[in-house]
C-alpha cells in the first residue's frame, strides 16, 4: 500500500496469445490483445496485474519454445512498469494439436518460425512438442524483475503456479494487509483439478502466514470449481438477483473433480473472494456462502479464444482503513460496469 491510497489490481483472463500462428489472423489477435491491455493499463493505472490463466493457446503454437508469446502477453505491463504474477491455464502448456484440414489436399501450410533474435532459445526453429509449466515459468521469472510469480513446491508437481504473496500495510511492511494465493487449477498436460495434495498445501501455508485468521485473504486460479455450478444464475430463477455481471452467456465449465478445495474455503472467515477465468462467456460474481464468500468470474481479455464479446479486465480495489474489497469490469473503449462490494 501506498500511504494509505488504495491499491489497485487488474486481471488479464484469456489471452491465448499464439493462436493460429501460422495465419495472418493469429499475430492480428495478439495486437488486438496487446492494445485491450494498454487501453485498460493506461485508464485504470494499476498497482498490480494478474493473468489469469490461458495467457497463451499453446496448442497452437509451433516454435519449439512457447515463451515467445508469454513474453509478449506481459509486454504491456512491464513496459509500464508494472509489477505482475501468473498462473497457468489449461491451454498453457497444452501439446499442439495438428488441423486435420493439414492432411487433406492442400497439405501442411508453409510454416515460418519467427524472431532470430528471441531472447529465448528455440524461437528460430519448429517444433511441436509444447513448452512445459516449469519451461515457461523460469523463462518468465529470470527475465523479469518486475514478475512476482513464483514455481511453487515441488511436491505439488505437475501444478505449478502455487504461492501466496503478501500485501503489506503502508504503516509497516512487515505487517500484512491482505495476503493473495495463487493456484494451478491443471489442465493441458494434465488433469483439470486442484488436488488434495494442493488443498493441504493451502491449510499448511495460511496457518503459517495467517495463524489466527485475522487478516483477509483472496484466491486466484483458472478453471471455475464445482461451487460455480451451484451459484451461477439462471435465467427461470431469481438467483441472478443476488449475483452481479454484464454477461451470463453460458454454463460453467468446471474442473474434472472437487478434492475439498471449497469445503476448507468456506471455512476459513478471513477469504473473500475467488477469482477465476476460462468461461469467455460469464462475467459475474456471486455470493457463495451465509458469510459471503464470493465466486467471481473475470473478463474476457484476449482477442484469442472462443467468442466475440467484448473484451475488458476485472479490477480489483483494496483499501486498508477501513477496509474494503471492491470490483468491477473495464471495458476496452473505457466503460465501467458491475460494481461490486465484496467485504460487505
Amino acid at each position: 500500500m501506498h500511504g494509505g491510497a488504495p491499491f489497485k489490481i487488474a486481471l488479464f483472463a484469456d489471452l491465448h496469445f499464439g493462436e493460429d500462428t501460422w495465419t495472418a489472423w493469429g499475430p492480428r489477435q495478439d495486437l488486438n490483445s496487446a492494445r485491450v491491455m494498454s487501453s485498460v493499463l493506461d485508464q485504470e493505472q494499476p498497482d498490480f496485474v494478474i493473468y489469469l490463466g490461458d495467457v497463451i493457446t499453446a496448442n497452437n503454437v509451433v516454435v519449439k519454445n512457447a515463451s515467445l508469446y508469454w513474453d509478449k502477453a506481459l509486454s504491456p505491463t512491464r513496459n509500464r512498469g508494472i509489477p505482475w504474477s501468473t498462473i497457468f491455464g489449461n491451454h498453457d502448456d497444452a501439446p499442439f494439436e495438428w488441423p486435420i484440414e493439414w492432411f487433406s489436399q492442400s497439405g501442411i501450410p508453409q510454416i515460418h518460425c519467427p524472431d532470430t533474435n528471441s531472447p529465448f532459445p528455440g524461437c528460430e526453429e519448429c517444433g511441436f512438442r509444447g513448452t512445459t509449466r516449469l519451461e515457461l515459468m523460469k523463462n518468465e521469472i529470470e527475465r523479469n524483475s518486475l514478475s512476482y510469480s513464483k514455481k511453487g513446491p515441488k511436491n505439488l508437481w505437475p501444478s505449478v503456479s502455487n504461492y501466496v504473496l503478501k500485501l503489506s500495510s503502508s504503516d509497516d511492511s512487515q505487517k500484512a494487509m491482505i495476503f493473495m494465493y495463487f493456484f494451478d487449477s491443471g489442465g493441458g498436460s494434465y488433469p483439470k483439478v486442484i488436488s488434495d495434495s494442493q488443498v493441504k498445501w493451502f491449510q499448511r501455508k495460511s496457518k503459517e502466514v495467517n495463524p489466527h485468521a485475522r487478516m483477509p485473504e483472496i484466491i486466484f486460479w483458472h478453471i471455475p470449481s464445482e461451487a460455480y455450478k451451484t451459484v451461477a444464475p439462471k435465467f427461470e430463477t431469481t438467483s441472478k438477483h443476488y449475483c452481479v455481471g454484464s454477461i451470463f452467456s453460458e454454463d460453467v465449465a468446471a474442473q474434472e473433480g472437487e478434492m475439498g478445495i471449497m469445503k476448507v474455503l468456506e471455512e476459513r472467515p478471513s477469504v473473500k473472494a475467488v477469482f477465476v477465468g476460462h468461461n469467455h462467456g460469464l462475467d459475474w460474481c456471486c455470493p457463495y456462502t451465509k458469510k459471503l464468500l464470493w465466486l467471481c468470474f473475470a473478463r474476457h481479455s484476449g482477442y484469442g479464444g472462443y467468442g466475440n464479446w467484448d473484451r475488458g479486465a476485472r479490477i480489483i480495489e483494496i483499501n486498508e482503513r477501513p477496509f474494503s474489497l471492491k470490483s468491477w469490469i473495464t471495458m476496452e473503449d473505457g466503460h465501467l460496469h458491475s460494481e461490486v462490494l465484496l467485504s460487505s
